[in-house]
């Protein structure tokens, strides 16, 4: 029996340590659109895989955006969100491993953001710190 629980032991843990089957971002611009595409959504599992795991960014992403601004959103809202299309404005490297991502999406046109994506040892990944709104 105890040779039996032994692989099965083995696979769980294997299981438990496995990515969440999100792809890691090839660049920058993937990173971004990534990140944003799960935002909208109100993914918050993939828009963390995503971004930068700090304190800052944890608790801006589940505290500010999910708490403070998501959920409180109408079911019609969030479906207008999960129906909106990213509408990339410019995507501007500063540095070889620090990109601004400018951008709007296709419900609410009129807010432009910006979001900054890093790169961390090898990784692209969103920096919520440095995110900037623009209301037209």
């Amino acid at each position: 029996m105890k040779y039996f629980l032994l692989p099965v032991l083995a696979i769980i843990c294997w299981s438990c340590n496995q990515e969440s089957g999100y792809k890691k971002a090839t660049d920058a611009q993937d990173a971004g659109r990534e990140f944003i595409r799960a935002s909208l959504d109100g993914d918050v599992q993939k828009a963390k895989f995503y971004m930068l795991k700090d304190s800052a960014n944890l608790h801006m992403l589940h505290n500010t955006w999910k708490k403070g601004y998501y959920d409180k959103l109408i079911d019609d809202e969030r479906r207008q969100y999960r129906e909106a299309q990213i509408r990339p404005i410019k995507i501007e490297p500063i540095t070889d491993s620090l990109v601004n991502y400018v951008y709007t999406n296709s419900y609410k046109s009129h807010d432009t953001t910006v979001i900054t994506i890093v790169k961390q040892e090898g990784e692209w990944l969103v920096d919520l710190k440095q995110v900037h709104t623009w209301h037209h």
